[in-house]
């Protein structure tokens, strides 16, 4: 019975989904387009500033000064936080609110939630592939990365998360919370690449850039509600 349940709603959102999308596409794909676009011409910008002038001034001179702090425990405390920016972190995270979501027919919400966080994916894995851009080697890393760099998958999932989840909750009592604590995730990720030298600072800020982008984007497009927004008093019906 349980299991027919779930069925059910998994069907009907399949359905909703595909009402969305038919009417959206359009929007999306020239949202999907308005960031990926500037993102590559800012890969491609970075590329040229690399081969002509060494790269940006203050790429290497943030890296040194994170990489100063470095210890034996700092190495280890790193290696674990930074696996919560990818898929120890991120896959769960967006498990539970699917099922959240799912369990309470937010067709609408679950839509932008699984739009903004695979969009996301997508666009990182195009940009790293078309863009090519080397990672440092400036010294031996404890968690070393062998693919691509810019821009950053820990900075851009980290971020779309967040923003992602500050948007649902928005107006909620605990947005504040939210708002709080996922900034200091999204800035402890972006440390951690920093820290183990798998990425420039330039690949964070194009990653939290393009992820907010298109965070903030689809909730244009698709217009999620998944919490009830307090209404103000009505001063018709105050004792006052």
């Amino acid at each position: 019975m349980l299991r027919s349940r779930y069925w059910q709603f998994v069907l009907s959102f399949i359905a909703f989904l595909k009402h969305v999308l038919v009417k959206r596409w359009r929007s999306l794909l020239v949202l999907l387009l308005g960031i990926f676009l500037p993102l590559q011409l800012f890969g491609e910008l970075a590329e040229e500033v690399w081969e002509t002038e060494g790269g940006f001034p203050w790429d290497v001179p943030i890296l040194l000064a994170i990489r100063s702090t470095a210890s034996p425990q700092l190495d280890a405390v790193a290696v674990v936080l930074t696996k919560l920016g990818a898929f120890w972190g991120m896959v769960p995270a967006a498990v539970v609110v699917s099922f959240l979501l799912l369990r309470q027919r937010h067709w609408r919400s679950l839509t932008y939630w699984l739009t903004t966080l695979l969009g996301s994916v997508a666009i990182n894995r195009t940009a790293k592939l078309l863009l090519h851009r080397v990672r440092p080697h400036l010294w031996e890393s404890p968690a070393p990365e062998f693919d691509y760099g810019f821009p950053s998958g820990h900075a851009m999932a980290s971020m779309t998360l967040v923003v992602a989840l500050v948007i649902l909750m928005w107006g909620h009592r605990r947005c504040g919370w939210i708002v709080g604590v996922g900034g200091l995730f999204v800035l402890v990720i972006g440390w951690t690449r920093l820290y183990l030298g798998v990425h420039y600072p330039s690949d964070i800020l194009a990653g939290w850039a393009a992820s907010l982008a298109w965070a903030i984007g689809v909730s244009l497009v698709i217009r999620p509600h998944w919490v009830q927004r307090t209404p103000p008093p009505d001063p018709a019906r105050s004792p006052y």
